[in-house]
């Protein structure tokens, strides 16, 4: 059985998934998650320039976004975008790269949360779907060991 994805509802432009269905909701925190693991999995997407904000003038509101995310169990910030972008400023603000990128790696640390650079937003949705099939799989083998486990005892 194959997960099913949850897409905020307050998301501007959702990602197109090829391989798994999805559906709309709202989610406590960050742009997707699995249907049934919204309290364990959480994927916030940023497009470059909505990166580059989140690090400079919506940092207060980017910070308090990561400190919701630490408390799931699977919680990734995936970019649509590369570090070879940001080190040649292709985006729009006057913030300098090098600033940009400490700020990434920063709260990457921060916050212990993996920032991935997917390059696209193909890319972007398919380690989603990746990260999901696995994290579905494993969730749902851990399911049926319990229930034997229950019926055993």
């Amino acid at each position: 059985m194959k997960p099913s994805l949850v897409i905020d509802s307050r998301e501007q432009r959702p990602l197109e998934f090829a391989n798994l269905q999805s559906v709309g909701g709202t989610l406590y925190s960050g742009d997707i998650s699995i249907l049934g693991m919204e309290h364990l999995v959480s994927w916030e997407r940023k497009e470059l320039n909505d990166l580059v904000q989140s690090v400079t003038r919506g940092r207060d509101r980017f910070e308090r976004e990561l400190h919701r995310l630490r408390g799931y169990h699977f919680r990734r910030v995936v970019i649509e975008g590369t570090e070879d972008a940001i080190m040649n400023h292709r985006y729009r603000s006057k913030a300098s790269p090098k600033s940009i990128l400490h700020s990434v790696y920063a709260l990457e640390c921060r916050f212990n949360i993996p920032f991935i650079w997917a390059g696209s937003r193909e890319n972007a949705a398919r380690i989603i779907e990746r990260h999901a099939y696995w994290l579905h799989r494993d969730a749902m083998k851990l399911a049926e060991a319990m229930t034997k486990h229950a019926e055993a005892v």
